[in-house]
């Protein structure tokens, strides 16, 4: 089975060297960071992964998921690296899709991009999205990053990305470029990623969601004449507990092709060496 590793923001104040080594030494196929650049000291964005609405304060702490990954990167040979998300309306393209392809290229090829466009109203209008149109506004950022890992000369005309022919290297060691894991269940989610990505990123499903999701996108791919096996689904189980084994199989029974879990938080090296040796003794087979 493919059990990942969300690395953040628990193990923020761990040196992700030691964690994405020992990752990859316990036979966990991947890790990931998530990513929140700055949070608000005010907002009234309820928080959904609370019945209080209040952001966790460890969301203060998440590191920079790039310089993260290419730090995991520099110490494995096998795991792959992902972003789980990427908040593709609080970044410029242009420079995004450089760091997405120089990341690939160093890591020969290992690069997972789990994106989203950011459920907290107050970051991504103070990062410079809009808001209300974070969709369209990702949409055209995809096509963008596309069109620059593809062509020597690159240029996109749309509302709200507009760049003129320009040269951008290096391209993505994998082709056409890394796979686009789309995060979230927005109406439209399915028809989004089988239109424009390569799989689904959920962190609240269950193994009926998935189920019903595959059946989903199957259709919708007999729709458009797209080859199903194209679209993974990786499941984030980050909000319940993670040393579930039977509640895991039921994910991939249903349909997942991974799941990641979240390891409890700790504060040393020795014990997110003993927390991720329990969690690969009951789940890593």
């Amino acid at each position: 089975m493919n059990i990942g590793i969300l690395a953040s923001p628990a193990t923020s104040a761990i040196d992700i060297a030691f964690t994405a080594k020992t990752t990859e030494e316990l036979g966990f196929d991947s890790i990931w960071c998530a990513e929140h650049p700055i949070i608000p000291v005010r907002y009234s964005t309820p928080y959904p992964g609370s019945s209080d609405g209040i952001i966790p304060d460890n969301y203060h702490h998440i590191v920079d998921p790039f310089i993260f990954l290419a730090r995991a990167s520099g110490v494995t040979r096998r795991i792959k690296l992902g972003t789980g998300v990427c908040l593709i309306p609080e970044r410029n393209p242009l420079l995004l899709a450089k760091i997405v392809s120089t990341l690939d290229h160093f890591s020969d090829g290992r690069f997972v991009f789990g994106i989203g466009t950011g459920w907290l109203r107050e970051q991504v209008e103070i990062m410079g999205g809009d808001f209300e149109h974070r969709w369209s506004q990702t949409k055209e950022s995809l096509e963008a990053m596309k069109v620059l890992w593809a062509e020597d000369a690159a240029e996109y005309h749309g509302q709200y990305i507009n760049f003129p022919a320009v040269k951008s290297f290096p391209k993505p060691i994998q082709k056409p470029h890394p796979p686009i894991l789309f995060g979230g269940s927005a109406k439209n989610i399915f028809k989004r990623i089988v239109d424009h990505g390569d799989g689904w990123l959920p962190n609240r499903a269950t193994p009926d969601d998935i189920a019903q999701a595959k059946t989903t996108i199957n259709n919708l791919c007999k729709r458009t004449g797209r080859d199903p096996s194209t679209i993974s689904i990786t499941v984030f189980h980050i909000f319940g507990p993670p040393d579930n084994p039977r509640l895991i199989q039921a994910f991939f029974s249903a349909g997942a092709d991974r799941v990641v879990v979240r390891p409890k938080d700790v504060s040393t090296e020795d014990e997110m060496f003993a927390e991720l040796h329990r969690l690969a003794t009951l789940l890593v087979k």
